[in-house]
């Protein structure tokens, strides 16, 4: 991506194609913190009840709409952390999640639990995410 980005799966530790284990920022730029989202739409419908798919669809659009709202693209994300609810399918989610992550060349660090429950009853999955987007240096 550039020299201010750098994706790391170093000798010594597991390489997965579909995460990084190192993501290391460095020069000018933005680092943007995406909190928490769910499977809430724009109308504050909770999407997808009982179906982790589709709150994890919802999840990954509104993660996309607030990178483009500042500019940048699912390229520029560096961590992932995603809640499931236990008892759901985590399969299920990554499949739905791989519409949006799985071309990545450079796939974000992720870090995955399972939780007892979430803010809402009907939320099953969660994800907060980090991205950066390297600016010229002047």
């Amino acid at each position: 991506m550039s020299d201010q980005l750098q994706f790391l799966n170093p000798e010594g530790l597991s390489k997965n194609p579909a995460f990084s284990q190192l993501v290391i920022t460095q020069g000018y730029g933005k680092t943007v913190y995406i909190g928490g989202q769910n499977a809430v739409n724009a109308q504050r419908e909770i999407v997808g009840a009982g179906d982790i798919s589709a709150q994890t669809e919802q999840v990954m659009q509104n993660i996309q709409t607030a990178l483009s709202a500042c500019g940048a693209t699912f390229e520029n994300l560096v961590k992932l952390t995603i809640h499931i609810v236990q008892g759901q399918d985590l399969y299920q989610g990554f499949q739905a999640s791989q519409k949006y992550l799985g071309t990545l060349k450079n796939p974000p660090a992720i870090t995955g639990f399972f939780v007892a429950a979430l803010a809402h009853p009907a939320f099953l999955v969660e994800v907060d995410a980090i991205a950066f987007i390297p600016g010229k240096i002047e």
